[in-house]
């Protein structure tokens, strides 16, 4: 195991150990324990009370970020050539299709979300297999697959996420930037909670939020009182 820095051994020091945060505390404090020399993203971890296995119990969605992520997303768009205008105005780097389905095919996944027609998914079906595993397949639920592409451009660009629990049952995903105000990392986080929330399965039962984490890239995490997600 490496040796801790002097850097981390501080950041270390400032997160009390076993206390709750208040979301707007953690906040705060993510931006002084971070270490990196980049700008880092910042994450929450929340695990849920839900038994991913059972399709009664999956939790999936998307939220719009009210600062957006911080991180400049690579969009492409397979379509008919009467949307490609429309397509690159609203601001995807790539448009096309079937040069891309080839691309595709050849390894080529140099892009973050991939964005569709529902009359295009029968072609982009033989590429899940490649896309799959790295979460770049197209989805009706995460407003991927939508014949108003445009549309689903500027939503994502503009800070449009889509998360799934994984087998642990825990949703991770990135609600902005160490640059971020503490405010613009508390609105995010308290986006995204908030819409798990509205989420849960009628069949969950128990606690259905069991834990909430706010952390940055190599930074410590913070666990956050579930309580003061809701908090003004």
């Amino acid at each position: 195991m490496s040796k801790l820095t002097k850097n981390q051994k501080l950041a270390l020091s400032k997160v009390e150990a076993g206390k709750l945060y208040t979301l707007r505390e953690a906040s705060a404090l993510v931006k002084e324990i971070t270490t990196a020399k980049f700008d880092a993203s910042v994450d929450v971890d929340v695990r849920l009370g839900v038994d991913p296995r059972k399709a009664n119990q999956m939790v999936r969605g998307v939220v719009s970020l009210p600062h957006g992520t911080g991180k400049q997303v690579r969009v492409l768009v397979l379509c008919t050539p009467d949307q490609e205008t429309a397509a690159k105005e609203a601001g995807a780097e790539h448009v096309g299709l079937d040069e891309y389905i080839e691309k595709i095919k050849g390894g080529w996944t140099d892009i973050d979300v991939i964005i569709t027609q529902p009359a295009i998914m029968g072609k982009i079906g033989a590429l899940g297999r490649i896309l799959g595993p790295r979460g770049l397949m197209p989805n009706p639920k995460s407003g991927t697959v939508t014949n108003d592409v445009a549309t689903a451009v500027k939503e994502v660009k503009q800070g449009k996420i889509d998360f799934k629990v994984d087998k642990a049952g825990i949703v991770h995903t990135s609600v902005g930037k160490v640059s971020f105000s503490p405010e613009q990392i508390r609105d995010n986080a308290k986006e995204f909670v908030s819409t798990l929330n509205k989420l849960k399965p009628t069949a969950a039962k128990g606690t259905y939020i069991k834990s909430v984490y706010l952390s940055s890239t190599m930074s410590p995490g913070i666990q956050i009182d579930p309580k003061s997600v809701d908090e003004n």
